[in-house]
């Protein structure tokens, strides 16, 4: 480390700066971030010394996409690209069609390093950008970013990386949605021994969000529209301080879509294949008592769950029917589920007792288990039929 230490030192008069900075900080944050600044410029250093030594490498030639030919090496041409250690610099050998046709230069080293042409940022970048920008403003995503690379990032740049990945994201989408309805299933997602054996739950509903009236303007008033959301997750047990064992939701999955329910059929589907329905050996359906979610699940999901009625719509049908007396939603059937002799003033509400409130959905699975109570009626296949609360 010493032999390294001197080295720099005659090497790189820069580099002598930043470390007479890391020797004089005062306090420990001074030193750190000196010595974050020193390591910045060390990792510059490294990459550009394995891009020189792979540059000096043969290269091997493409042909000409248009007569064929075999391109021929016209020398070096510098590149640069933002990172996040800084700004990289390295040489690289670029190569033309030898019989003058009109093609753009061709970089084999960029290829192979996955570089596009143009790249002015490296991906890693781009993904830490995006990822800021999903808890932050553009902005806001832009200063952290500086602050993380040591350069200048706009929130524009930020703004168009999200966009970018959005639309691959969208692209890789719709091929699985194609391949799936080709009869191609995709590839089920790693789980633990414990969590392969534990209840898979699947739910849905519709959440109103607000949207800007036109889009990149926020003038205007808001308009409202329905996002069909659909949530997945493993019911597991945790065991606390006090040695009590309770239930805990693990591999917790969103979809969402802003569309009508045939778009969130497939999409929920695809996940749900993913998160293993087709061998997990209980699955369990929870939503309220919409008409479109149940026709979903009997479409798409009744073979393989059982469909439960959260509680509080449950309970809510209860009290419409006076007497504890429910009939199940859009059925003008005779009734389907007897409270009991619990009156209405007792019914379990989510601050206490009283009259019935929101569902808990997921949330009364995590707390209490499968096949509480509070989670409502439990129905198979859709059917008009439920079990005693």
């Amino acid at each position: 480390m010493l032999c390294l230490h001197d080295s720099i030192r005659d090497d790189d008069p820069d580099m002598q700066r930043l470390l007479r900075t890391v020797e004089d900080a005062p306090s420990l944050p001074a030193l750190i971030l000196a010595a974050w600044q020193v390591a910045r410029v060390l990792a510059v250093h490294l990459v550009e010394a394995v891009l020189a030594e792979r540059a000096r490498r043969p290269t091997a030639w493409p042909p000409c996409p248009t007569c064929g030919m075999s391109l021929q090496s016209k020398g070096f041409a510098p590149r640069q690209m933002m990172s996040l250690c800084g700004p990289i610099r390295w040489q690289r050998r670029v190569g033309r069609c030898s019989k003058g046709c009109v093609i753009p230069q061709v970089a084999p080293l960029d290829e192979a390093l996955g570089v596009q042409p143009h790249q002015r940022t490296s991906d890693e970048v781009q993904a830490l950008g995006c990822a800021l920008a999903v808890f932050a403003p553009f902005a806001t995503a832009a200063r952290l970013l500086g602050w993380s690379s040591g350069g200048t990032v706009s929130p524009r740049a930020v703004w168009c990386w999200v966009q970018a990945a959005g639309q691959r994201a969208m692209e890789q989408l719709h091929e699985q949605l194609q391949a799936l309805t080709q009869g191609h299933l995709p590839t089920e997602e790693p789980l633990t021994a414990g969590l392969a054996v534990a209840p898979l739950l699947i739910g849905a509903d519709g959440v109103m969000v607000p949207f800007r009236p036109e889009g990149g303007h926020p003038q205007g008033k808001t308009a409202w529209h329905e996002i069909k959301v659909g949530v997945l997750a493993r019911l597991g047990q945790h065991r606390t301080r006090t040695g009590q064992v309770v239930a805990r939701l693990h591999q917790r999955r969103l979809v969402a879509v802003f569309g009508d329910l045939e778009a969130l059929k497939a999409r929920l589907w695809l996940e749900a294949v993913r998160q293993g329905i087709l061998h997990a050996p209980r699955v369990v359906w929870l939503s309220d008592g919409a008409r479109g979610l149940w026709h979903l699940f009997e479409e798409r999901f009744a073979g393989h769950a059982t469909g439960i009625l959260d509680f509080y719509h449950a309970a809510q049908q209860l009290w419409k029917g006076g007497g504890g007396v429910a009939r199940w939603p859009h059925d003008p059937g005779p009734p389907v589920v007897r409270l009991g002799p619990t009156p209405p003033a007792a019914w379990p509400t989510r601050r206490g007792l009283g009259r019935p409130g929101r569902g808990l959905r997921l949330a009364a699975l995590a707390r209490h288990g499968v096949g509480h109570r509070a989670h409502g009626v439990c129905v198979s296949r859709a059917a008009p039929r439920a079990h005693r609360l």
